[in-house]
């Protein structure tokens, strides 16, 4: 059997997700959206879901995946919905319901529902993706109140640049959500991730930590929360070949990399096809049998080669960490000019086992 697999810590997770109430001071909806950052949607709701306030899922097609698994807790659809048709769905699953659009509200007004709905009503404050205008936003909330079809309310918006602990953009968004917000009687959400982590003084009744529950900063800095973070997916692999050869030997598609002196180089089980990401360049960190090393050469779609020169106890068979505890996810990230939420998401092919439960 082929030895790539990832290695999933459900108990790290809930170390994670409890980190995230303790700084936040706020309940916490865990993110485990696009199948949870390739962890595993359902395994991971159901290792978090007696400390867990609720989910949230990009989408009513994950959504109903969690609910068909017995997860009762609440379910936020972060993209609301995309027909009115599945407003039904939505009351009868009793999901929570970002409404985003004046599309949307308006589809709420004139669509008969069976059960009063719980929305999250979104502001744009400066990321313009998604959200009710400045403007909109007051009108918007007393609408939703009008209809008749609304139980709850909840307030919210999305930082654009709270990874980035220098720029002034965060507090420019955060001042103008609470300005839209005066008058308006009731609970917020805004912090992500990063806002969690690096921005204390943004007070939310309900926080949304998302990368931060699979151990990966969002931050490209060293920063003092995020080293509290224990890493959940370790991928691994093992050697499947190792060889010895002279100095200016091609190594790799390409022959992108001559070998300097004569080395030992041996042959990974994993490619881009496992998700491994193909523009990690030589050098990057890798851990074979305990000691680190380098990738050398372009990644394939099944292999990818590392140097074994000054890893002379190295062999077939030897076991090799691609990311995990010793090799931060992030550090592949960066040599490959991505972030950790890509190579996460990007996770296919390769079996996953949990341990931790």
């Amino acid at each position: 059997m082929r030895p790539a697999r990832a290695l999933i810590d459900l108990q790290a997770l809930r170390h994670n997700y409890r980190l995230a109430r303790e700084l936040s001071g706020a309940k916490a909806l865990a993110v485990i959206k696009a199948d949870a950052y390739g962890h595993g949607a359902v395994r991971c709701a159901l290792a978090l879901e007696a400390d867990a306030d609720g989910f949230a899922v990009a989408c009513i097609e994950e959504a109903l995946e969690l609910r068909a698994a017995g997860i009762k807790a609440p379910v936020l659809l972060l993209e609301g919905f995309f027909e009115a048709s599945e407003l039904a769905l939505i009351a009868e699953h009793d999901l929570w319901c970002v409404v985003h659009s004046l599309w949307q509200l308006q589809a709420i007004e004139q669509t008969p529902v069976h059960t009063p709905l719980k929305v999250w009503l979104k502001l744009d404050t400066g990321m313009h993706r998604a959200g009710l205008s400045p403007a909109e936003y007051a009108d918007g909330y007393q609408r939703l109140l009008a209809s008749g079809k609304v139980a709850r309310i909840v307030l919210m918006s999305h930082f654009a640049r709270a990874d980035e602990l220098g720029v002034a953009t965060t507090g420019q968004q955060l001042a103008v959500f609470q300005a839209a917000r005066q008058g308006l009687a009731a609970e917020c959400s805004l912090s992500n991730s990063p806002a969690v982590l690096g921005w204390p003084h943004v007070k939310s009744d309900w926080a949304r930590p998302g990368i931060m529950l699979y151990g990966a900063t969002p931050f490209e800095v060293p920063q003092a929360e995020a080293a509290r973070l224990q890493p959940v997916m370790t991928l691994q692999s093992r050697l499947i070949s190792v060889r010895e050869l002279g100095v200016g030997e091609p190594v790799g598609y390409g022959g992108h990399y001559t070998t300097p002196h004569a080395s030992r180089v041996g042959v990974v089980a994993m490619g881009y096809a496992d998700g491994y990401p193909r523009q990690a360049p030589t050098g990057t960190p890798v851990i074979v049998n305990g000691q680190r090393t380098q990738i050398i050469g372009r990644v394939s779609m099944d292999m990818l080669c590392v140097d074994l020169t000054q890893v002379p106890d190295a062999v077939v068979g030897s076991p090799v960490e691609l990311w995990g505890k010793h090799v931060l996810a992030s550090d592949v990230a960066i040599q490959a000019g991505t972030i950790p939420y890509q190579i996460f998401c990007n996770l296919k092919r390769v079996p996953r086992e949990y341990v931790g439960e």
